[in-house]
């Protein structure tokens, strides 16, 4: 009888998957809590829980600007998560400067990530005086134009194939009783619109120029004057949208409410939960239709330093899962960003996808302004355009001149 109790016993054990036998929890902090995004997520906690661990659902609602202060203020405040995710780029700089984050070189190094993580900016974003800190799991681009098929017919018209079609259509989607342009008022949207606006128009050179280089008298230039326009367009276009949260911009899409938005490829993840199909009922216009181009920016995780030994095995294991090649393709069909790894299959990637892929492989790209800016930066310019967006009385020309002092004083 003991005999087979020890059998049955040893059989369990050998069945379990590896870790289990120390299986350990761990909270994961976020703020992916729109359909979509939630959707997204569980392909990652799925994933974390089979190594027999489980993940710690941490979602903070209202987006990184609310949720980045309250992952901050915890990891210095004492009181660390196992992980959070941020964007790709400097949010996190100076946490790890301040000791505070945990050097994630050695799991880089055995899963080889500098081999399979494309682009290689991606990896280079997570790199401090040579030491890797973040784990990215997606290549998220801001360069889209979404629009609602079905709004478009309502009013009579074609879709558009690009910014200056879009912006000729709104007075008879208006005629119709539809709001032209969907822009959610959190201070980003409408500081990210205007970042389309700058490489759609101006073009990638531009943009390096102010973004990269920080220079200021691009900043006040011409060009950027032609941005500033077309930025005045979207705002005469997006008046009266009466919505705050980026997801319920998109659902005015989907509904049918709004002609379009320009919003990054994360919409995708509320029109697949909506039963939608890219080319049948939405279309998506990269680069606005007018330059091909998108950002390589997107979401990465950081692992603040732990003292409880089981949690930080947990981390490296959370790390390695992150990248794993199913993890990654289950995750970004599910969150309609492109994954990290050059090396997956995604046969199962709809129309807008493909496209990004396309513009990927041929190197139209640049890096966000997440990438490019400080955390004070961006917050200055995202803090400009949502002004810029809800007063009206604030003339282009003088927007443009407080953008030429923001870019002068950036680091």
């Amino acid at each position: 009888m003991k005999i087979r109790m020890m059998a049955a016993l040893l059989a369990a054990s050998v069945a379990l998957p590896f870790g289990a036998a120390n299986a350990t929890d761990l909270e994961v902090t976020h703020w992916w809590t729109s359909g979509g995004e939630s959707a997204a997520v569980a392909e990652l906690a799925k994933a974390f829980d089979a190594t027999g661990n489980h993940w710690v659902d941490g979602a903070i609602a209202g987006s990184g600007g609310t949720a980045r202060p309250i992952m901050i203020s915890r990891i210095t405040g004492g009181d660390p998560m196992g992980a959070t995710q941020f964007n790709h780029g400097r949010q996190a700089e100076e946490l790890v400067q301040a000791g505070l984050m945990r050097d994630l070189t050695d799991v880089a190094t055995a899963e080889k990530w500098k081999d399979i993580i494309r682009p290689s900016s991606l990896l280079d974003s997570c790199t401090i005086d040579g030491k890797i800190y973040c784990a990215p799991v997606n290549i998220h681009s801001w360069q889209w134009l979404w629009l609602s098929n079905a709004a478009f017919k309502k009013a009579g018209v074609e879709v558009p194939k690009n910014w200056d079609e879009f912006v000729a259509a709104a007075p008879a989607l208006e005629k119709a009783g539809i709001l032209p342009l969907a822009v959610g008022g959190q201070p980003w949207q409408a500081a990210g619109a205007f970042d389309v606006l700058m490489v759609a128009i101006a073009g990638k050179d531009t943009f390096n120029k102010v973004f990269k280089d920080k220079d200021a008298e691009a900043a006040a230039g011409p060009e950027i004057a032609k941005v500033f326009k077309a930025a005045d367009d979207a705002r005469r276009m997006s008046k009266g949208t009466n919505v705050q949260d980026w997801n319920q911009a998109t659902n005015l899409v989907i509904t049918g409410k709004a002609g379009g938005q320009i919003m990054g490829d994360w919409a995708q993840g509320e029109f697949a939960l909506a039963g939608q199909k890219a080319g049948t009922d939405y279309t998506c216009l990269p680069g606005l239709g007018v330059n091909e181009i998108i950002s390589t920016g997107g979401d990465a995780f950081y692992f603040p330093l732990l003292k409880d030994e089981e949690k930080s095995k947990a981390q490296a294991v959370l790390a390695k899962t992150l990248l794993d090649p199913k993890t990654q393709v289950a995750f970004n069909l599910k969150k309609g960003s492109l994954p990290v790894r050059g090396d997956v299959d995604l046969a199962a990637a709809n129309d807008c996808m493909k496209k990004g892929l396309d513009i990927l492989s041929k190197g139209n790209v640049i890096q966000g302004t997440d990438q490019l800016l400080s955390a004070d930066s961006q917050k200055q310019k995202e803090d400009l355009f949502s002004e810029f967006f809800a007063n009206p009385s604030m003339t282009p020309e003088d927007a443009q001149k407080r953008f030429a002092e923001i870019i002068a004083s950036a680091d």
